[in-house]
């Protein structure tokens, strides 16, 4: 008998010992929550750092050497007063600016740290050209989208019949971003538990066997929290890692609980009994899970070599709740089996089953099969159409413009918004988040001196720059000159203003000068952001496929289908790409699917695709490969292992892509672009990689190539055999409890069992 693999070994000893099993699990989850509770919510902060040194935090780490400003940077706010009845020269106007101004000082320096009215300072372009309206400037600490609401309070006592008191700025739309991202992300849940539950009842026919799957990414999602939690004492975490642990969750821990409860249900119709069904699950769904699992979580490390908090943050959310969810599939799904053996098939759904026993697909019949005779008998023509298309859809992401949608990418509803949008209106300016340039050298020389004025009137002949203003800082050798900004900081346009006045007003006006001068700022940010991007795109890109090609090359040991499996997994990124590109750059059918169109793809959305992408790609690859192998290894025989494989997972892999499809989905049917591209971009990807590559591009392609599938050159035969698609060492008949062989009887309505049904 052939020796038994270590994922057999693991899932017939955790059924053996179901309660011991369970209960370890049950004892995780308890800490988890523990951890949730008193530490996650000191874990997670809302600043995105650079881990690297661009110019942009050069220039903030120079101000906090010098000047002591904190390198987390102060939030920028405005109250915007508007009244349709009084002007700024009415008395009860400045009463009550000055009331308003007043209850902001008194909500103390962990609130309010300054600010000016018109009144203090008689500046005129405080004031709206039809003198309605004012403004008041102000800073409150880096935690102040924490503290919004208390200033939000002071504004609202004095909005009234003759004052309309509008707020926006850093903290507020901070505060917006965070409430609406939680509220999207839990509608996305929400949703793709709904529709989790749905398909994998159609799935399974039974309702218990679809909400085990369910169950289990519950619980990689609740042990995830709390490792995120223990992971965030030693390092700051993004707020926004919470999603990604619940959507990565929702989708794989589902994912890898479907293949292998599938698994083990095909087994028991062909009449093994229950522990031979679970090992015999084990020794193949088990095993092509632990690799996938394992080429998920090594492109999701693409993420975490990328320089910026919050990938950083993706990165190690995502790796730890597919770590648990490959860690639960292999241990305490087999614990589950062992306790409720063919009770995982209660609740029937009537009409699903139809009292049928699981499929053992020996037979080349029905939908899957019939796809694969018409795709195999022209396997040319099928590469051509899908490749074209694929090609095709691809097309629109070269002319993509990334950036940051920032406020034009949020709704008009939320109140920061609504600040900003009258501030564009009776202002004309953007948020009060200006562009700082840092000038380190002698302030006091004619040169510098005479570098700063040129600079100031050459921003005056661009529109994209409001006022300026400077200070000196001579003791220190360092000048600062804040630009204001006519427009959204994370506008394309103001991201254009700000390279130009870096790549060209900069030099020409200190050319004759001996200093240093940066510019910082969120604009700065993103730009410094966007080149890092460009920087680390074809280092991450060659690590992912290095790695992934090396671990197909392990799981398959050929170098064909390694080959293949990527350049298929790399069509299908390039068609959500230009999907993507073409649907909210370009709008094309936007309004249909009720997204926001901007102007911008998001400058790290095609980065951190590719991650997730390869990653989740690869798992249908390796679940519809594994059984293709398989086959071909008991028949030698490889149009009926293509043909076998399709028909044996053509049903699961599409309800797992859908469960995928409707998870990332529910983040698109939301009012943040953000969340909408990523949402969508996912999802597309998912439903042609099921669709078109695994149902068409594959049996074509391995049709086509015959024998070659599996070719192996001689001098990589030393590579260790761990391959997939093994066979199980497993009896096929089961014994009763005196050795005696016990014939199968099928029953009606269940699965085959043995006369004497073995615990």
């Amino acid at each position: 008998m052939k020796k038994k693999s270590w994922t057999e070994s693991l899932a017939r000893a955790c059924a053996r010992r179901p309660w011991l099993t369970v209960g370890i699990w049950i004892g995780a989850m308890a800490l988890a929550v523990f951890c949730i509770i008193s530490l996650l919510g000191g874990a997670l902060v809302t600043d995105v750092k650079p881990t690297n040194n661009p110019e942009s935090n050069q220039a903030l780490t120079l101000m906090n050497e010098r000047l002591g400003i904190a390198e987390s940077r102060d939030m920028n706010e405005m109250i915007i007063v508007r009244s349709g009845a009084l002007t700024v020269d009415n008395a009860e106007y400045k009463n009550t600016v000055d009331k308003i101004f007043n209850d902001l000082t008194a909500l103390g320096p962990n609130v309010f740290l300054g600010g000016a009215t018109y009144y203090m300072t008689q500046d005129p372009s405080m004031v709206s050209a039809d003198r309605h309206s004012t403004y008041i400037p102000f800073k409150m600490p880096p935690d102040g989208d924490k503290k919004i609401d208390q200033v939000y309070a002071v504004g609202d006592k004095y909005a009234g019949s003759n004052f309309e008191v509008f707020h926006t700025g850093t903290a507020a739309w901070s505060d917006d971003g965070m409430k609406l991202g939680e509220d999207q992300a839990k509608n996305g849940e929400s949703i793709g538990i709904m529709a989790a539950l749905i398909i994998l009842a159609i799935v399974f026919g039974a309702l218990a066997a679809a909400l085990l799957p369910i169950a289990m990414g519950g619980v990689a999602i609740v042990v995830a929290l709390g490792l995120t939690a223990l992971v965030g004492q030693a390092m700051d975490l993004t707020f926004s890692v919470t999603n990604m642990i619940t959507m990565m969750g929702l989708a794989v821990g589902i994912d890898y609980s479907l293949f292998i409860l599938t698994r083990f249900r095909e087994e028991r119709g062909r009449g093994l009994a229950k522990m031979d069904a679970i090992g015999a699950a084990g020794a193949t769904a088990s095993r092509a899970v632990f690799f996938s699992g394992l080429t998920v979580m090594l492109a999701l490390t693409g993420l975490v070599i990328f320089p910026l908090s919050i990938f950083i943050s993706f990165g190690l959310g995502a790796l730890l709740v597919v770590f648990v969810a490959l860690i639960a599939s292999l241990t305490l799904l087999p614990a589950m089996l062992g306790l409720f053996g063919d009770r995982v098939n209660a609740l029937r759904i009537p009409f699903i089953q139809r009292g049928r026993a699981a499929p053992t697909y020996e037979q080349s019949t029905g939908f899957w099969a019939r796809m694969t005779k018409i795709v195999t008998r022209a396997p040319v023509v099928s590469i051509v159409v899908v490749v074209a298309i694929m090609a095709a859809a691809a097309i629109p992401f070269f002319d993509k413009e990334t950036g940051m949608s920032g406020m034009n990418g949020m709704p008009d509803y939320l109140r920061s918004k609504q600040g900003y949008l009258v501030l564009q209106k009776e202002f004309h300016i953007g948020m009060d988040t200006p562009a700082t340039i840092v000038i380190d050298g002698d302030i006091n020389s004619a040169a510098t001196q005479g570098g700063i004025s040129n600079l100031q009137k050459t921003l005056t002949t661009d529109a994209a720059f409001a006022a300026s203003y400077v200070v000196l800082h001579p003791d220190k050798n360092l000048a600062i000159v804040y630009v204001g900004l006519a427009g959204d900081s994370m506008s394309k346009q103001t991201m254009d203003a700000v390279d130009r006045m870096r790549k060209e007003y900069i030099p020409q006006a200190f050319g004759g000068s001996d200093v240093r001068v940066m510019v910082t700022g969120d604009t700065a940010f993103i730009l410094d952001f966007n080149k890092t991007t460009n920087d680390y795109t074809p280092v991450i890109f060659a690590f992912v496929l290095a790695l992934s090609f090396i671990i197909l090359i392990l799981a398959f040991r050929s170098i064909v289908i390694s080959t293949t499996a990527i350049i298929m997994n790399l069509l299908s990124v390039g068609a959500s790409y230009g999907l993507i590109v073409l649907v909210f750059q370009k709008g094309v059918g936007a309004s249909l699917f009720g997204f926001t169109q901007v102007d911008v793809i998001e400058t790290w959305l095609p980065l951190f695709l590719f991650a997730m992408l390869f990653g989740l790609s690869m798992d249908y690859h390796v679940f519809l490969l594994s059984r293709v192998r398989e086959r071909y290894k008991q028949t030698g025989n490889n149009s009926e292992a293509v043909s076998f494989g399709l028909r044996s997972t053509g049903r699961l892999i599409t309800g797992a892509a859908l469960i995928m499809v409707a998870v990332f989905g529910g983040f698109a049917v939301g009012d943040m672009a953000m969340l909408e591209q990523m949402g969508f971009g996912l999802a597309v990807a998912v439903f042609l990689d099921a669709t078109l590559v695994r149902s068409v591009l594959v049996p074509a392609t391995m049709k086509l190539l015959g024998r070659y599938n599996w070719y192996l050159p001689k001098w990589l035969e030393w590579i260790p055999n761990v391959s997939l698609g093994e066979q199980p060492a497993r009896a096929r008949i089961d014994r009763a409890p005196g050795g005696k062989k016990t014939p199968l009887v099928p029953i009606p309505g269940k699965f085959p069992v043995p006369v004497e049904e073995e615990d």
